[in-house]
């Protein structure tokens, strides 16, 4: 269940989406927020030089690694404006993060894909639950979905 506090951190990564977009990225953005609501780090895409794997889901959990304790990371929860993907959501579990908040799910995403005829993706658009089944998620947020829609069209110029 995503309350007002979630919105909040989802509307932020909402803003850093955006801010991928409008350096040329894809437009994606996340944020870790301890228990007790502090930030600690956020980030968005940063593929459009070519590295696949610069997503910020993926950076946090790099960050976290080194950053946080253990018992930390478990306490934090990472907002995301996208769901992770199956390689982000395998390094959210082997860090050991805990919950996961998204703005809109994989489903979503490879929807809007569908309808403007770009090609799927090269890995499959899982579920965080059938990569990471031990990681609570709550998403998405049907609040932020036509923000969300829009900055996928834009990107693709559709």
């Amino acid at each position: 269940m995503v309350d007002d506090t979630d919105l909040a951190h989802l509307r932020r990564c909402v803003e850093l989406a955006e801010l991928a977009l409008s350096v040329g990225d894809e437009p994606f953005g996340s944020v870790l927020v301890d228990a007790d609501g502090e930030v600690l780090f956020e980030d968005h895409n940063h593929v459009a030089a070519g590295d696949e794997t610069r997503h910020p889901e993926f950076e946090i959990a790099r960050w976290a690694a080194e950053h946080l304790t253990p018992a930390r990371r478990t306490a934090a929860t990472v907002y995301t404006s996208g769901e992770h993907c199956p390689m982000c959501a395998a390094a959210h579990a082997w860090v050991g993060l805990g919950r996961i908040v998204y703005a809109v799910s994989s489903a979503q995403l490879t929807a809007w894909r569908d309808e403007m005829g770009l090609p799927p993706g090269p890995v499959r658009p899982l579920p965080i639950q059938e990569v990471a089944p031990g990681v609570p998620v709550d998403g998405p947020a049907p609040e932020l979905a036509a923000e969300m829609r829009e900055l996928h069209r834009r990107q693709h110029g559709a």
